[in-house]
């Protein structure tokens, strides 16, 4: 049986490339960082984390040995050290094991980022192993992740249609199938050598691809809205700094230069051809999940802001609020003011916490239920010390429930794998 191991196998690619090999009957062992759903979804899966130096070590990947490899791993932003370690040392010490195959790389890496030096770092090691390295363009699927999502983001939001700069920058996507029939392919008859730029047949730019997008929603024409390119890099910035991917630099700075691919010379060569944007657009029709998907993945870091400003606030007010406006309602107690000012206190450095974690986005899971902990701790203590505060005609504790609705729909919408 033909067997392949998967590097980044719960990616957005990694998925479909892993798919389509075992629907092909190769024997599939998906590896990524977080393997639960793989296993689930009937893989036989390799938990590995690629910044982790165990990896780095060819020992680590005995299971690759008499395998063919296709590594779809690959970060957008980080460390310079995290980089290294994703694209070029655990990569290198899998290959050391394993029988030749694919790496996806990116189009567009000539420039003077971290991320397109990392990722011709990558090229390397993969070209010195024998692998046959594409370089895909714009990829897009049925489902969305990332950049994508974005995009569908972008098409749906009311009356505009926001672009980077001119919006005339060249795309011409590739659907995943695609290129994951095309990874099937070089796996059979492999193309060592040098980079292989893949993209589809059609070409559209920035402003043409939303429209299109909008048009596929079922949503009507809005007029295109120009971001100036410094204005998108500032938002790029903010996106880097609450780690709001895949608002960044280095995505802006993709987009500003579009995502073309000269396909022409290994297209000619393969069995199965790309289709063009129109094509896959047209081959399903939008549903509601796609409709919803689209219209929350902006609202999504606008929640997490809200979650942070309450969160921000109440800290504040829980550390520096004048005790004398809330030691009236604590009276009744018979414990001392001194304890319920330093509960207070403490209150409000818990709430500081939590609004530093979410201004990070820093462990989502763990940082919602948190959450969730502490709003029902001071709803219940609230209730008991002043069981009044249900009846205050602004909301008082009545507020608490939908502040829990809203922390529970954003842990759903952060859980995208």
């Amino acid at each position: 049986m033909k067997r392949v191991l998967i590097l980044g196998a719960d990616g957005f690619i990694g998925r479909h490339i892993a798919f389509h090999l075992r629907a092909e009957g190769w024997d599939v062992l998906a590896s990524a960082r977080r393997v639960t759903r793989l296993a689930r979804m009937g893989f036989e899966v390799l938990e590995a984390d690629l910044a982790a130096s165990a990896t780095h070590d060819p020992a680590f990947w005995e299971a690759a040995e008499g395998r063919m490899i296709v590594n779809a791993a690959g970060l957008l932003t980080a460390s310079d050290a995290r980089f290294e370690a994703v694209h070029v040392k655990a990569p290198e010490a899998a290959y050391a094991r394993a029988d030749g195959g694919v790496l996806i790389s990116a189009v567009g890496i000539e420039a003077d980022t971290p991320f397109a030096h990392w990722r011709r770092e990558g090229e390397r090691v993969a070209e010195a192993a024998g692998l046959t390295i594409l370089r895909p363009g714009l990829v897009m699927a049925n489902t969305s992740y990332g950049g994508t999502s974005l995009l569908r983001g972008l098409a749906a939001m009311p009356l505009v249609s926001p672009v980077v700069g001119s919006g005339e920058q060249v795309f011409n996507p590739i659907h995943a199938e695609d290129l994951a029939r095309v990874v099937g392919e070089c796996l059979y008859n492999p193309k060592p050598g040098h980079p292989w730029d893949i993209g589809g047949p059609t070409r559209t730019t920035q402003s043409g691809l939303i429209a299109d997008l909008r048009g596929w929603l079922g949503l009507p024409k809005a007029r295109p809205l120009p971001i100036p390119e410094p204005m998108a890099m500032a938002l790029g910035g903010v996106g880097d700094a609450l780690n709001m991917a895949p608002i960044s630099r280095t995505a802006v700075a993709q987009i500003t230069h579009g995502i073309e691919t000269d396909e022409a010379d290994l297209v000619s060569q393969l069995a199965a051809k790309p289709r063009g944007v129109e094509a896959f657009l047209a081959h399903r029709p939008a549903g509601t999940q796609d409709l919803w998907h689209a219209r929350l993945f902006l609202i999504r870091p606008m929640l997490r802001l809200v979650l942070a400003f309450l969160w921000l606030a109440s800290g504040l007010l829980g550390l520096f609020l004048p005790s004398e406006t809330f030691l009236p309602m604590t009276a009744h107690t018979g414990l001392p003011d001194g304890r319920w000012i330093a509960l207070a206190r403490l209150g409000g450095i818990a709430d500081l916490v939590l609004a530093f974690a979410l201004l990070r986005n820093w462990r989502p899971r763990l940082t919602g239920a948190l959450q969730l902990a502490l709003v029902g701790a001071y709803t219940m203590a609230f209730t008991v010390i002043a069981p009044g505060l249900w009846l205050l005609p602004l909301g008082g504790l009545l507020k608490n429930i939908p502040i829990l609705a809203l922390i529970a729909t954003w842990m759903v919408l952060e859980d995208e794998r």
